[in-house]
């Protein structure tokens, strides 16, 4: 992915990278994104793009592992963490959803993780301490809660499901306060001309829209040019 695409998704929303990959497409149907509402720890903040970086938790109870083992896997998750292709995301699914308890994304974790040079984090478990996080590190979350619980890393670098969207380790993920998607292989290379052709066609309706005097006939006008825009 080039500096150009990147920082393009970077300023554009997730409904809009939808769009543009059924415009790369050339048909209706995309469905690589979540379903559900989710909750972001900053709805302001720029969308989260970059290369999945995997994981699965759980902290309903304390793991049967042993201690050693407990410990050796969370550092192994670190670094797994702090490898990889850039930009990267962090995407953890926590196994005990719908009744997930324990926040594993707060002050601390995050903190280490936008050290790490990881962009975001989408999770469908709990995040916290939404007043310390630290800027420029959007979480998109399944919930809110103020501990966390017994939480424990169980999987590394696996596939992991997210409010319906199957995310696998380096797959290029869009998450903003929308929900999130895996934008396909097949497209990245037309992304940028299918977003800039979509915003630019938007506009023959949304200018006449804004307009004063916008009635019935402008907005029969606005919607031919719109059409024929996108045919």
């Amino acid at each position: 992915m080039d500096q150009a695409l990147l920082t393009l998704l970077q300023q554009v929303d997730t409904p809009t990278v939808c769009n543009a990959i059924e415009v790369a497409q050339g048909k209706r149907g995309f469905s690589a994104f979540t379903r559900g509402t989710m909750q972001a720890s900053d709805p302001q903040a720029a969308a989260i793009v970059g290369y999945a970086r995997t994981a699965k938790i759980s902290a309903q109870h304390a793991s049967d592992d042993p201690v050693d083992e407990v410990k050796a896997r969370r550092m192994a998750y670190y670094k797994h963490m702090s490898d990889g292709v850039r930009p990267s995301v962090a995407v953890i699914e926590d196994i005990d959803f719908p009744h997930c308890v324990g926040a594993f994304w707060g002050e601390i974790n995050t903190t280490v993780h936008k050290g790490f040079g990881v962009h975001g984090a989408l999770t469908n478990g709990v995040m916290r301490d939404l007043g310390d996080l630290p800027a420029g590190f959007p979480v998109i979350a399944g919930s809110i809660g103020p501990s966390h619980a017994f939480v424990h890393v169980t999987e590394i670098g696996t596939p992991v499901t997210i409010f319906g969207l199957t995310v696998k380790d380096g797959d290029l993920v869009h998450a903003d306060r929308h929900g999130a998607l895996v934008i396909p292989e097949d497209v990245i290379d037309q992304l940028h001309d299918a977003i800039t052709t979509l915003l630019a066609t938007e506009k023959l309706v949304l200018e006449p829209a804004r307009a004063d005097g916008f009635d019935y006939d402008a907005f029969e006008k606005a919607w031919s040019a719109f059409e024929a825009a996108r045919t």
